[in-house]
């Protein structure tokens, strides 16, 4: 049997690729989708426009698009997922999706963004207005293996461990914890900075909340930077404005092999457990409660089952699993 792709719930801009703008309550499959379902990759999901990668390198979009996020050159909402033929001469390996823009890695380690510049979150210093198709980020000079995407900023990871970060999404906030203080030139970069305070480690995946930004390094550590409003970042302060790193007590010791973000809430899977805390009002960390958790806990309810993947979403969480027999 062919796998199937479904999709519900906020549909307002055509996000869902089911042909209309609609809200859907209970999960339904696209049946209208140009690329065959055995060849997704990947699907990731912005504040209003969704994406899905293939095995063989395309990249499909659809929903929001009044800022050119979708990366067709025009400004038109897309209701079904469309192929972004402007990508037609790259591999599409990652894409990530910000509030109204989109960073997209291609298999030779270069990345390019579209959509609103206008926090700097496309890394393009010479663009002001829109971009309505990829554009590549010339200053990006290492290859990179990794992207992430915030509200209104974006990380990559580069082959040699090192963190970039750019758009001014987390400056105010940072502002006013600062206190005066001179901030990191990486909070309010419009093009690619390098994240201060990673210099011993070696980062290999990196992921985005609306206003903090998370690496995981090759040795299974996770640094954590930006607001703490929620408790997200397992710190007293309610900013961190350089990465710090979560105590490994706080995951029983073990490595974390993947991190997930949503828009206020952290996910992390280690060889053995799932872990989630942060922003809970919606009951997303998984604990049967809608309190808000400062430290990571273990989903119990997911017990011996082994995750295969995980997502999420601003205020919802995912795991696909496979249970031990």
């Amino acid at each position: 049997m062919e796998p199937e792709l479904f999709a519900w719930g906020a549909n307002s801009y055509g996000q869902l690729g089911l042909g209309h703008k609609e809200d859907v309550l209970v999960p339904q499959a696209l049946t209208d989708i140009s690329c065959k379902c055995q060849d997704v990759a990947s699907i990731s999901g912005g504040g209003g426009h969704s994406a899905v990668t293939t095995g063989t390198g395309q990249l499909f979009v659809c929903g929001h698009n009044k800022d050119g996020q979708l990366g067709l050159n025009h400004t038109e909402d897309v209701l079904h997922f469309t192929l972004c033929t402007a990508l037609s001469g790259f591999c599409v390996k990652q894409v990530a999706c910000g509030w109204d823009f989109t960073i997209i890695l291609v298999g030779s380690g270069l990345v390019l963004s579209c959509g609103s510049n206008s926090f700097g979150q496309l890394g393009l210093p010479q663009i002001s207005g829109l971009c309505l198709i990829p554009r590549k980020i010339e200053s990006l000079k290492e290859k990179v293996v990794n992207v992430a995407a915030g509200l209104r900023h974006a990380l990559a990871a580069t082959d040699s461990g090192s963190v970039l970060q750019w758009g001014t999404g987390m400056a105010s906030r940072a502002k006013r914890a600062s206190q005066g203080k001179a901030l990191p030139l990486f909070l309010t970069a419009k093009e690619p900075c390098e994240v201060a305070g990673l210099d011993d480690v070696k980062v290999k995946a990196v992921a985005a909340g609306s206003y903090h930004s998370v690496s995981l390094t090759d040795e299974g550590h996770l640094y954590v930077w930006g607001s703490n409003k929620h408790g997200q970042l397992v710190s007293r302060d309610i900013f961190l404005a350089e990465p710090k790193k979560i105590d490994t007590h706080c995951f029983s010791h073990e490595k974390i092999g993947a991190v997930w973000s949503g828009w206020t809430h952290l996910v992390a899977q280690t060889g053995g457990q799932c872990f989630s805390w942060g922003w809970n009002e919606h009951g997303m960390c998984g604990d049967g409660t809608e309190a808000n958790a400062h430290v990571p806990k273990p989903v119990k309810a997911l017990g011996s089952a082994k995750q295969i993947l995980i997502g999420c979403g601003a205020g919802h969480s995912m795991a696909l699993c496979q249970t031990p027999h």
